[in-house]
């Protein structure tokens, strides 16, 4: 079983200084950036608002009784790596510190390479959306090729930067936190066919359907906010797992809107916390090999803070459920090991 292995998140978030970006092992990173918006601006106060929701996240009142573990007290070290210093003035300088960052963090090997970390696990607190556009740039470059996109959100985001017009058009503006996908997928990170968003209400833009015809040429698969209604938290958990698979490398990126949050483009009709944090659980099975948290304003939130703690709590179950996948890899190797050293050892006594 690895003994140093780190995967990153925090133990208190709040109470951790910001390290240099090549110190850190396995990862979590503030991206905080919104200039990419398209309504309401200050996402970019969400990651600090997240390390301030994570205070009472401690090591000796962190045992997750749905798993059977503390991730905080595993055999992996979990650390915050601080901001990526990203620039508010410049959205084509930004991708590019968004995109080095990411590509460095991802690539730096983990203290031991065994188990299911044998790549560092990369979760990004937001930020507005479009930080996932760099994330999945660095994810194709690691795992030389496309990747899953399980998408939680009110919104498509799978848009054609056409569909925010403006007089003024520039290559520049068609990043948006509505179009990444988009992009993505033209840029061939996404995998095709294997990807899904869930929780949608969105309206959709014009006069037909002519969103979905797009968003499904993409390879995404739509799970609507109502559907929770008729399906359950169990249907929509078996959805995502039927139609993305237990191996395929997954980039996991929730979208706070997907409730009815404090954030920047809210829409009414959302999924509650606890829906969210249940289907969350039920999808530890999946191969996330990256996340994101994103969306979280605190302008925005309410005076109990209830977004942001949503966020760090939906951080603590995706940590809990990559420490568990890892303990359990590791457990099954060593198995594996041993029942092959009893055939060595019969074998050796076979032939004497």
């Amino acid at each position: 079983m690895p003994a140093h292995s780190t995967i990153i998140l925090s133990r208190t978030l709040s109470h951790r200084a910001q390290m240099p970006v090549a110190s850190c092992i396995e990862r979590i990173i503030g991206a905080p950036f919104d200039t990419a918006v398209s309504y309401r601006p200050g996402a970019r106060f969400g990651p600090r608002a997240i390390r301030a929701a994570s205070a009472r996240q401690t090591s000796f009142r962190g045992f997750n009784h749905r798993r059977g573990l503390n991730p905080y007290s595993s055999p992996y070290t979990i650390l915050d790596c601080g901001d990526i210093p990203i620039t508010p003035f410049d959205n084509a300088l930004a991708l590019r510190q968004m995109s080095e960052a990411f590509l460095e963090l991802g690539s730096r090997a983990p203290a031991l390479q065994e188990g299911d970390h044998p790549k560092p696990k990369l979760l990004t607190l937001g930020g507005d959306h479009s930080i996932a556009l760099p994330a999945l740039r660095a994810l194709n470059k690691i795992y030389g090729g496309p990747i899953a996109v399980l998408h939680f959100d009110a919104h498509l985001d799978t848009w054609h930067p056409g569909k925010y017009p403006s007089v003024w058009e520039s290559a520049q503006s068609d990043l948006n936190h509505g179009s990444m996908f988009w992009i993505a997928s033209n840029e061939g990170l996404i995998l095709n066919g294997s990807s899904a968003h869930a929780g949608l209400r969105t309206r959709l833009s014009g006069d037909d359907w002519e969103d979905f015809v797009d968003d499904e040429r993409q390879g995404f698969f739509r799970i609507s906010s109502d559907d929770i209604d008729d399906l359950g938290t169990k249907g929509i958990i078996n959805a995502i797992l039927k139609r993305i698979g237990l191996d395929t490398p997954t980039y996991l990126s929730i979208d706070i809107d997907v409730i009815d949050p404090g954030t920047g483009t809210p829409e009414p009709g959302g999924w509650t916390s606890r829906e969210l944090i249940k289907i969350i659980r039920g999808l530890e099975e999946l191969n996330v090999v990256g996340a994101d948290i994103v969306e979280v304003a605190p302008a925005y939130d309410g005076t109990g803070e209830q977004t942001a703690l949503t966020a760090a709590q939906l951080g603590f179950e995706i940590l809990t459920s990559w420490v568990g996948r890892g303990l359990s890899q590791s457990k099954r190797g060593l198995e594996v090991q041993s029942e092959a050293v009893d055939i060595n050892v019969v074998s050796e006594r076979d032939e004497l």
